[in-house]
Formats: C-alpha cells, structure tokens, sequence
C-alpha cells in the first residue's frame, strides 16, 4: 500500500494555482501546504492585533473557493498548517465556505500550540505539535485539517501514521515519513528550485514534489509528470540540509538519524529514500517566541565615481554629528563597493553606503533621522542623492527559541462533528546528545592542483534557524567527497566566510549523504524580523561560500 502525497505551499505567498496543479496532475491522496515560517507568525501577530478575528493565511481560503469541489471529487484530503495563529477562525471560515459552495466536506483543526498567555510580552508564543493530532482528525473523516503551528514535517507525519495505523513507538517508519516531510515542506527546492546546479536542467517553472511512502517509512520522491523542474538525488540532498543542524534532527513525535538517510536514484525525476532511522523524541517542545523589538529606519546614500572612501567618511560624520544629541541606541553603517573604475554607466560607477538604526522609541529612528539625512541634499559629497528618503520607522521583531516539556501542551484534535480529541504526550523520550563524528573517508592522494570556486565541485543550500544560520554542503562525486571531508574544516570555513571569523561555527559530517553541515551561531541577531544583516534570513550564505576560491585538486576539475 502507497500513500501519494503531494505539496502545494512552501511559504505564505507562494504560487497560488499551485493547488489546482497539483490536484489536476496526476493521482494523490492528500495534499498538503506549508504557510508559516518564523516571519509569517510575526506578521500573523500584527494582522491579529488590528483584528482579532484575523490571525490565519488568507490566500488559503482563496485557493479552497477554486479548488474544495475538485479536492471533494477526487477524494484527495487537504492538510494545511494556514491556520496559523487561528486555526478555529479559519475552520470556521472554511466550513462557511464548503456551506456557500455546496460541498459536503468535513472540517477539522488542531489547536493546543498557542503558548501567548505564558509569555508576558509576547505577540505571538507557539509550541511546534507534531502529526498525532492531524491523524487523529484524519482517522474521524476529516476531509480538510487546518492546524496552527505544527513541524513542517508533521503535515506529513500525521496522514502517515493515520494511513498505516503507526503507533508514536514506531520511531523508525516515523522518521522515514519525516524525512519525506522534510523534503517536501519547501515545495520546489525539491524539485529544481533554488538549487546551486540550477543549469543542469530547466528550471523556469519547477513543479510541487510528491511523496510516495509505503508502511515501512520509506519513500519515494517525485512530482507529477509533465511538470518543471526535476528531481534528482542531488535536489533531494540539497532540500534534506535545509535548516538542519547535527544528525539528530529532533520534533515533537521522532528523531530523525539524518546520518542513517541514503538516497539512491531510482527512475527519472524520482529518488528513493531508506534507510532512515529513528530515536524517541525529546522530552521537551520547542516554543518560537516572537516579540516586538523596537523601531528601525534606515537610508541608502549613492556614492559615484572617483573618492568612494571619502564621501562615505564625510557623510558618516555628518549624520553622527547631526544625531548626537540623542543618538539612535543602535547605529550601523555598511558601505557596499559595487562601483568599479572608468564604468560604462553611472550604476556601474557607484557603491552604496547602507545606514541601519534601532531605538525602542520610534521617534529616535524617524524624524530625527530622515530630517538629518534630507537636509544633507545639498551641503554633504558631490553626487548626493539617495535610494529612497527614510521614513518615519517601522516596527521591527525579535525571535526566541524557549522549551517547555512534552505534557505542558494541550495538543487537542477538533473534529468536524465538534468533538475534542485530546493527543497523549509521547512516553518514551531521549534527551538529546551529540553523537560522535563519524568515520571519513581517506583523503585523495596528493597531486596538483588549481585555484578555483568551491562551487565547481559542490554544492550547498542556506537558510535561517532564529538567530543562526546553516550552511549545508555535498560533494556530487566519491572522489570530490574525499577531497571535501577533509578540507573544508571550521577553519576554512571561517577563513572563506570572514564575516563568521569570531562567530560559534560547529560542522556536522553526514558521510552518507557526501555532506557537511556548518551551523553559525548569532550571524542572524535576533532573527529574521530583526534585519541584522542585509540577508537576513542567510539564503545565500552557501552561494557566497561557493564562489569563494581555493586549491582544488585538478581531477576533480
């Protein structure tokens, strides 16, 4: 028996017909889509402060009106996480709708994450549930289970576990359908998008992927035929480094080995995943904590032509002199040298010199700002002018990871009839711990060698976790994988990337996979909301990474 599930969302605004597409192109059992991410809570926080009734993913609801009926005739069942920060509100909106359009669908939600009254402060305070929740619903009838914040790999978990009868015992057929979850949570970086070899192939408009998982946990991943993009065991590998850490990838139902993963190639565009093995999850659930932080301004002076360093020294002790009596709390200046000489344009011959400022009081970011940057129009470096005039300060927010043990939550299933179904807490956990690094293999035998980008022999995917940011990286080959496990060391790593020199990096080899896993501790500040770094949420650290040079052995060239 094969349970076919397909994705349709990897983030709040992602392609809106993809839920037609999916539906239409070829079989499937259940469809699921991602909506939420760290950023989406904030802005799911702001939305619900100006109405109350708000506080899920709109688009969802938009997509459903075209797309319920054809759901319905097909008997493909619908699990979405667009809850949000209000699964009952949407259920109920969902339900209006099946009403209005004359459909006999049956709608159920999870509910139960929602930590804000424990968090003082807080605008929006979430537990991460896993899947037994979604199963539940799915076991009573349930046609469509919105949740709110569940693990992105509990959309596919929970109809798993529902389909096979797995019991939360069955770690290693649950971390098989995590990995699987996994990979299909970003929707099209499975399938050709964002991918470093993205010229391997076309690209221009990648399909959903789909996963075929058997009772057992493992899994096929593929996508509907005649669709874009492909699927390869390198795509699979780059989505399954996404936002990891060590071999031990922990949520609320398993721990997934992702050193146990092996992926074998098994037909055009599909990849078969086995091997996977699972532990007890751990005792306690990861909680995101999004508060607001205060209020950021920032201006983008142009800098062109001949003395680049010197207008940005002139202008940086203007604006400080200008703003002493009442400084921001935080200021930071980034002067960015895209300028090159005798240019053929005017873009072309100009830098850009970034100013970022932070205050609790808006008033220290706004005003006092915009009118020190504007009056400089005509009294600072020759060429003055700006991106866009500063405006009056936005809110800014922070993220924070907190854990509260596995039995502090109220995971509650809410069926389509109104019954309650309460999810029992895991009783077999682990406390995670490190486990020892694995055997290498031998480095290739010395020869010459060339200067050359990283990104010529390997590939690597970024993202975001909080504050920290992890760079995934795989070798396509043996031979470069030998070469890679071996000289791609902290050290080098730091070296290629100086903005992490001083930053807390732990590497991770996952032999199986050909992969190494760099996690930098702070380099994201307080999270993605809080716009540390000009990319804020590292998604394309590893590229900088790849276009760095080194001494690459001339075989693997």
């Amino acid at each position: 028996m094969t349970l076919r599930i397909g994705n349709a969302s990897g983030f709040y605004g992602d392609r809106f017909d993809a839920m037609r597409e999916m539906l239409t192109g070829g079989e499937l059992d259940v469809l699921t889509g991602d909506y939420l991410a760290e950023l989406t809570m904030l802005i799911l926080g702001r939305d619900r402060l100006k109405d109350p009734g708000a506080g899920y993913a709109r688009t969802f609801l938009r997509q459903l009106e075209e797309c319920l009926g054809l759901a319905h005739e097909r008997g493909v069942r619908i699990v979405a996480n667009s809850g949000g920060l209000n699964p009952a509100g949407l259920a109920d909106a969902v339900r209006e709708l099946a009403g209005r359009l004359g459909i006999p669908a049956r709608i159920a939600h999870v509910e139960g994450d929602d930590l804000t009254a424990a968090h003082p402060g807080s605008l929006a305070a979430h537990a991460y549930l896993g899947g037994f929740g979604i199963a539940a619903c799915l076991r009573e009838g349930a046609d469509v289970v919105v949740t709110g914040r569940v693990t992105d790999a509990a959309l596919v978990t929970g109809p798993a576990a529902a389909r096979f009868g797995w019991a939360p015992t069955d770690h290693d057929r649950l971390a098989g359908a995590v990995v699987a979850g996994h990979v299909l949570e970003c929707g099209a970086q499975a399938t050709g998008g964002n991918y470093a070899f993205f010229r391997d192939r076309d690209v221009r408009r990648p399909g959903f992927p789909l996963a075929e998982i058997h009772e057992d946990g493992t899994a096929v991943i593929t996508k509907h035929p005649g669709t874009g993009g492909f699927v390869d065991t390198g795509t699979v590998t780059a989505q399954l480094l996404y936002e990891t850490a060590g071999a031990r990838y922990a949520g609320p139902d398993v721990t997934a080995r992702l050193d146990t993963v092996r992926l074998t190639q098994d037909g055009p565009d599909r990849v078969r995943v086995d091997g996977v093995r699972g532990e007890a999850p751990p005792p306690t659930l990861k909680v995101g904590v999004n508060r607001l932080g205060g209020f950021r301004n920032e201006v983008v002076f142009v800098l062109t032509g001949l003395d680049i360093e010197a207008k940005a020294e002139l202008v940086r002790a203007q604006l400080t002199d200008a703003l002493a009596k009442s400084p921001p709390a935080e200021t930071r200046w980034e002067l960015v040298r895209t300028d090159r000489a005798d240019a053929p344009t005017e873009e072309t011959a100009s830098a850009l010199l970034r100013l970022v400022v932070r205050d609790p009081d808006q008033a220290a970011v706004g005003r006092a700002l915009s009118g020190a940057a504007i009056e400089l129009a005509l009294a600072s470096y020759p060429g003055f002018h700006v991106l866009a005039p500063p405006g009056k300060g936005a809110p800014y927010g922070v993220f924070e990871d907190v854990y509260v043990p596995q039995g502090a939550v109220a995971h509650v299933a809410v069926l389509h009839d109104g019954r309650r179904i309460p999810v029992a807490p895991p009783q077999d956990t682990r406390v995670l711990d490190d486990l020892p690094e694995p055997a290498l293999p031998e480095p290739p035998a010395p020869g010459p060698r060339t200067r050359a980008p990283l990104g010529l022999v390997a590939g690597a995917r970024s993202g975001d976790k909080g504050g920290n940011a992890n760079v995934g990286v795989w070798a396509r080959t043996d031979e470069a994988w030998r070469w890679l496990a071996h000289e791609l060391t902290v050290e080098r790593f730091r070296e290629l990337l100086p903005e992490c020199a001083d930053l807390p990096v732990r590497r991770h080899a996952l032999p199986h996979l050909r992969a190494l896993n760099f996690v930098v501790e702070g380099i994201l500040g307080a999270g993605v909301a809080a716009q540390h770094r000009f990319d804020p949420q590292a998604k394309a650290l590893g590229e900088w990474l790849r276009s760095r040079h080194l001494d690459i052995p001339e075989a693997l060239l």
